[in-house]
């Protein structure tokens, strides 16, 4: 008897350690990168939850460039990035044996903030690259002939990411060109929220930023490429249409093609239903969609 009754809690122990033989065992998915993504993809995880209970997506920012090496270094099963991947980062993972995917997950308008108090409506290529590109001679407002009530030094405090952000390269790429570097002197935020709070208090102040970290404390100006081109106000519409001059895809990448429950929640991102999350985030879906 106390032989049976040993062998039958030894089985008992056996099948919970296995989920009852029935219940399938949680998924993690480690996902990591970008700021300017982070939001959208916890309102990713989030929802997901509803759509298969058995997988978790953590969800952490930290820059795109810190996602890639993740990503390459095996840390992470996706990497979100706001800009593509460095032929260098390329090489990495391939030395690493890992042949980078990539997905293009929705679309951004890089928004230069400014504060209320200041009365300009548009900026160039031109004047954005004389405020902070190397050797650029813009220091003060009253160079670009604008007088900003709040700002009595006149300096022009040049708000800007650190270079690990997705962000921070494309503006480069995108504005300054591949030729110039930045100025000195900017204050490099870690986030994307945190460039719109400090222009928000500051009058003196210009930013750059994804769309979706809008708020009523900021403006936004029109942006022309050069004096030929329109200036054109950022939104998800000319986003999506390509006539805003510094739009960008929003990618995600994976070591190799995904698999499994990491190929299941992207496809599900792409989904009408994940698309409809990122477009009520502010940023605009890789197709169009009717959402509720």
């Amino acid at each position: 008897m106390r032989r049976l009754i040993v062998l039958t809690l030894f089985i008992s122990f056996g099948v919970a350690a296995c989920g009852g033989g029935s219940q399938r065992s949680r998924v993690l998915i480690q996902n990591k990168g970008s700021d300017t993504l982070v939001n959208v993809a916890q309102a990713w995880a989030e929802a997901y939850k509803e759509v298969n209970s058995q997988v978790a997506v953590a969800v952490s920012g930290g820059g795109s460039g810190t996602g890639i090496s993740a990503m390459i270094n095996g840390t992470v099963d996706i990497a979100n990035a706001s800009r593509k991947m460095k032929s260098q980062e390329f090489d990495a993972a391939r030395a690493n044996g890992v042949e980078p995917v990539e997905f293009v997950v929705g679309y951004d308008a890089l928004a230069v903030y400014i504060h209320p108090n200041n009365p300009a409506e548009s900026f160039s290529f031109e004047q954005l690259t004389s405020i902070y590109g190397e050797g650029g001679v813009a220091e003060k407002w009253s160079q670009l002939q604008l007088e900003i009530p709040g700002c009595e030094s006149d300096e022009i405090v040049r708000v800007s990411r650190q270079n690990n952000s997705g962000t921070f390269v494309y503006f480069k790429e995108a504005v300054l060109g591949d030729t110039r570097e930045y100025k000195l002197g900017s204050r490099d935020m870690h986030g994307s929220k945190d460039v719109v709070d400090l222009v928000a208090h500051t009058p003196c102040a210009i930013g750059y930023s994804g769309l979706a970290y809008t708020t009523p404390e900021v403006k936004m100006p029109c942006i022309s490429k050069d004096a030929d081109s329109p200036c054109v106000t950022p939104s998800s519409e000319t986003a999506i249409d390509g006539s805003y001059p510094i739009a960008r895809p929003l990618l995600m990448y994976t070591r190799g093609q995904p698999e499994g429950a990491t190929k299941e929640y992207l496809d599900w991102i792409l989904s009408d239903e994940g698309q409809c999350i990122i477009q009520s985030k502010g940023y605009a879906p890789v197709r169009t969609v009717d959402c509720p």
